[in-house]
């Protein structure tokens, strides 16, 4: 069984975003007394017996999410890209080299990582255990089609486009992560037949340049048909409430902290 945890669910701003008439978040179209409305940075956690916790990108919201979420450490990291949202927590983990007691994995494609050096260059310093006094990554450079172990994971990637950039979708058996797309190119679709659990990123209703829909997700759920679609990345225009009495079968809307289990 892999156990997979949605750290947050929520776009670049968040939501609520900064700002609102008294200066306590703007919702957009969410309601604000729906907790499941309130959604942090896009991350998850992988896990499963017999493997160490893969996370997936370090946002700014890395440290809040992971004690709220209960999790205790993790064994290695994969970039999906270089955005903000999803990198600029990399400083919490100095306190994961701690508790690990060794610098820690970090997978990613070439332009990722490369950026990541000259943002966060002191993170690819020799390492200071045992108190690391800065975070503590090795590099491992991969391309989109690679299948690649990650704390004991068999992780196939494959390419998206997020119309700025590439970013990278993976595939740990039945389950599928796609983050920050616009446009599944043919060879990444046809990877990703067969699903039980995939979670996918939509950014609000109408079309975005640079994000995915709703209708263009549930066009991708109709060829794919996996036994279950959960929503992230979400914006402020997709209300928790209203996703739930609107989408089809089979599809629903994440929140954060929500935990999926799927089966081998």
């Amino acid at each position: 069984m892999l156990n997979v945890t949605l750290l947050g669910c929520g776009a670049s701003g968040g939501v609520p975003q900064i700002g609102g008439a008294d200066g306590r978040g703007w919702w957009g179209e969410c309601d604000p007394a729906d907790p499941r409305n309130r959604r942090t940075r896009s991350s998850i956690i992988v896990e499963r017996a017999g493997a160490g916790r893969l996370l997936v990108d370090t946002g700014p919201d890395l440290r809040g999410q992971m004690l709220a979420c209960g999790v205790p450490a993790v064994d290695a990291v994969l970039y999906t890209h270089d955005h903000a949202d999803h990198v600029m927590g990399l400083d919490e983990i100095r306190i994961l080299n701690r508790l690990v007691g060794r610098p820690i994995e970090a997978f990613g494609m070439e332009r990722t990582l490369s950026i990541l050096r000259q943002r966060f260059d002191y993170a690819f310093l020799p390492a200071t255990p045992p108190h690391f006094f800065r975070p503590a990554i090795e590099p491992v450079w991969l391309a989109p089609g690679d299948t690649v172990e990650m704390a004991g994971h068999s992780v196939a990637t494959f390419r998206q486009d997020h119309a700025v950039m590439d970013t990278l979708g993976l595939r740990i058996g039945r389950f599928a992560y796609s983050t920050d797309l616009v446009r599944l190119p043919a060879e990444s679709l046809a990877r990703l037949h067969g699903l039980d659990t995939w979670v996918v990123g939509c950014f609000q209703r109408r079309p975005h340049k640079v994000h995915a829909n709703l209708d263009q997700v549930l066009e991708w759920v109709d060829i794919l048909k996996p036994r279950r679609t959960v929503l992230t990345h979400m914006g402020p225009d997709l209300d928790h409430g209203w996703l739930l009495a609107n989408l089809p079968a089979g599809v629903e809307p994440g929140h954060d902290g929500m935990v999926l289990h799927i089966p081998a």
